[in-house]
């Protein structure tokens, strides 16, 4: 029986096994090397699978991970609602309850040195209360200041260009919730550069 296609994205395609579990599966890139693209699927397939493990460890609200092959694993299906959907239509106590959540995410996922990569509110689920980090594809392991202070630039850019009126109380929230002050204060370097290339 053929998959549900839910979601398409540059690296991978998401499929519905059922109403509680999803499949991620890296997809072959034809224009690679065979081998070169073997080696790279299963590869970022197992990095995405061991920082999944290692966010929920943390206490970090995450899909649950199972029924793992070379470049496809199960997870637990979350149902709720995209952050990105949801944030313009909050007020400012809602909104400062919901980046309280989001800040000790963040906050969590760098006190055990695990990068998300990209950091949007489009992967994120607010479900039962609780926010979810999705899709860690682009993830990786550091305990630099700079690659913290980078995913942390990441998602105040995401906020400005998806949620221009409320950016300021979201992201000044995460930042109080945020407990490494080296990380905060090389985020400000981060940011120098940032308008110096633009």
């Amino acid at each position: 029986m053929a998959l549900k296609e839910l979601f398409r994205g540059a690296e991978a395609v998401i499929y519905e096994v059922n109403e509680k579990t999803l499949l991620k599966k890296r997809a072959r890139k034809s224009y690679r090397i065979k081998e070169l693209d073997e080696k790279l699927r299963k590869a970022r397939t197992k990095n995405e699978i061991n920082l999944l493990r290692r966010a929920s460890s943390a206490g970090v609200c995450v899909p649950k991970v199972s029924g793992i092959e070379k470049y496809s694993f199960k997870m637990d299906y979350v149902k709720g609602e995209l952050l990105k959907n949801y944030i313009n239509a909050l007020d400012e106590k809602e909104l400062n309850c919901l980046f309280m959540k989001v800040g000790r995410g963040i906050n969590a996922l760098h006190g055990n040195n695990i990068i998300h990569g990209d950091l949007t509110t489009s992967n994120m689920i607010l479900s039962n209360g609780k926010v979810f980090f999705i899709d860690f594809g682009l993830g990786s392991l550091s305990c630099k200041a700079e690659d913290k202070a980078v995913d942390l630039h990441l998602i105040k850019q995401a906020l400005i260009a998806k949620h221009n009126r409320v950016w300021r109380k979201c992201f000044e929230t995460i930042k109080e919730n945020y407990n490494d002050a080296q990380v905060l204060e090389r985020l400000k370097s981060v940011e120098r550069r940032g308008r110096k290339k633009s």
